[in-house]
């Protein structure tokens, strides 16, 4: 009984993982309004199989998301990890803006409320952008009047900036994510009209404009 479940198992666990590879795809690509029929057909499984695993969307967004913070996390370490925080703060900003342009899953994970994950990203994200924020002026590479809570309104700007252009070419935004650090750099000679919003602030107005 033992040796003939054993190969189920396996099999059961490679179609999950089968499944939530193809998810993360079409999320990338169509974003999180797709149906867990689609999710099957890229899969090559019935959508019976998905429904065995996941009892409904937000369950296998869940299952993505993992996958997703763990990488995440991975980046901000080496983000935190870099002495020079000038080279880090832009290191972060730019891999976040890339994943951001090339997969509309992970941007919409990232700041849709009714997926719940909000709390979990600001949990590692807000930490590391304040330390590097800190350390970036103190090496005098970073304009006194930043602050880390502009990050996240600058990165939805730059997401937007890759969904316009994405036609004329999909690496676009990265112009604009040129302009948006230059402007960051210690030395730029206008002040910044009106001071930074809070972190608070800026959580309640993600959650309101994508709750």
């Amino acid at each position: 009984m033992t040796s003939a479940t054993k190969p189920l198992r396996a099999d059961a666990e490679r179609n999950r993982v089968r499944v939530v590879v193809a998810a993360r795809e079409v999320f990338a690509r169509h974003g999180l309004d797709v149906t867990l029929d689609d999710v099957a057909k890229h899969a090559g499984v019935g959508v019976g199989t998905v429904y065995r695993r996941f009892p409904n969307k937000e369950a296998l967004v869940l299952a993505v998301f993992e996958h997703v913070l763990d990488e995440l996390v991975a980046t901000i370490d080496d983000a935190v990890a870099e002495p020079d925080a000038w080279v880090g703060l832009c290191g972060l900003i730019t891999d976040i803006a890339e994943r951001q342009a090339s997969d509309r899953g992970l941007y919409e994970i990232c700041t849709r409320a009714d997926f719940g994950q909000m709390d979990r990203i600001a949990d590692h994200f807000i930490p590391t952008m304040d330390a590097l924020v800190s350390r970036a002026k103190e090496q005098g590479a970073l304009r006194a009047d930043f602050e880390a809570s502009d990050i996240g309104a600058l990165l939805i700007m730059v997401a937007a900036s890759a969904e316009l252009t994405r036609d004329i070419d999909p690496d676009m935004w990265r112009r604009y994510l040129g302009m948006m650090l230059d402007g960051m750099r210690a030395g730029c000679s206008t002040p910044l009209p009106l001071t930074a919003p809070t972190h608070e602030q800026m959580d309640q107005a993600m959650r309101a404009k994508h709750g």
